[in-house]
């Protein structure tokens, strides 16, 4: 009788436990990779009518491959080649690399923008678009003194 006693009390914790290691294996299986990554590199202040270099790095830790789509927006309009527009495949193994060259004649922000879109012909092999965001920015200020 007594080791019937102990049986039933070894069940709740045994319950607990397996209950436990569930919840940490469902968590363990999730996916937490990243679906782009942005590092934007720029100069903080420039001298009027002064040329700059903006340079965005994009990456995924994706294993697929997709199309994406980089451009630029400033707060004020500018001149020259900064509303260019590149559209690129994007790899796990293979970040890409932007550059923007342009003069700045006031202070401003500017956003540098990745929408991850659906067209054919840029990768090599078959692109996705992964389920949920599509449009990934940052913001960065740049002061004329």
């Amino acid at each position: 009788m007594h080791l019937l006693q102990l049986l039933f009390r070894a069940g709740p914790g045994v319950l607990l436990l397996v209950l436990c290691l569930q919840l940490g294996t469902n968590k363990a299986q999730e996916d937490n990779r990243t679906v782009i990554t942005m590092n934007l590199q720029m100069p903080q202040t420039a001298e009027e009518n002064e040329e700059v270099t903006l340079k965005l790095t994009v990456g995924t830790e994706l294993r697929e491959c997709m199309v994406i789509k980089t451009s630029l927006r400033g707060s004020h309009t500018m001149d020259g080649p900064f509303n260019y527009i590149y559209t690129a495949c994007l790899c796990e193994d293979y970040p890409r690399t932007f550059y923007w060259d342009f003069e700045v004649n006031r202070t401003m922000a500017i956003a540098a923008m990745v929408n991850i879109i659906e067209k054919e012909g840029i990768c090599p092999n078959k692109a996705v678009v992964p389920n949920g965001q599509k449009y990934f920015y940052t913001i960065r200020g740049i002061q004329v003194v």
